[in-house]
């Protein structure tokens, strides 16, 4: 599972070989959407080499980050995967160390790999650590050097 920003392409793999999206998408905010005709996407990367290369860049991003998750939810322990996913948030998708947590924390743990409780009790104890507070929905990290730290060492 991953969060896609406003203005971004979502495009499952596979779909410029065989027009299948291997996965569903779904909305958890307000959003529009613009559908494009695959025959507009071919015409494109062949009439257009700036496009052609953004369009390799965007997938190779993807598939890195992909790869890159499935290190992480193989070989991470539970705390490093929440921690991974907190600093995805903060960094990538808020751009702040405060942030309103869109998922639920059954999604949460769907993200991570875990059950919901797992995800529950991580939070807390990264809570009573010191680590981050949460007041309702709302997420703020207060050492960002240790939640790094978590991350990495997993």
């Amino acid at each position: 599972m991953s969060i896609v920003l406003p203005g971004r392409l979502i495009m499952g793999p596979g779909a410029y070989v065989n027009l299948r999206h291997t996965y569903s998408v779904a909305a958890i905010t307000a959003v529009q959407a613009c559908f494009v005709s695959f025959d507009i996407f071919k015409y494109l990367v062949r009439a257009n080499g700036d496009f052609a290369e953004g369009l390799l860049e965007d997938i190779s991003s993807k598939s890195l980050r992909s790869h890159l998750r499935m290190v992480s939810l193989t070989q991470k322990k539970m705390q490093g995967r929440v921690a991974e996913v907190l600093l995805y948030f903060s960094d990538e998708i808020f751009k702040s160390d405060e942030f309103e947590m869109i998922l639920s924390r059954q999604e949460l743990g769907e993200m991570t790999n875990m059950v919901k409780e797992s995800v529950i009790r991580i939070l807390k104890e990264m809570e009573l650590s010191g680590v981050i507070s949460i007041s309702s929905s709302v997420i703020k990290i207060l050492d960002k050097e240790k939640l790094m730290e978590i991350s990495e060492k997993g």
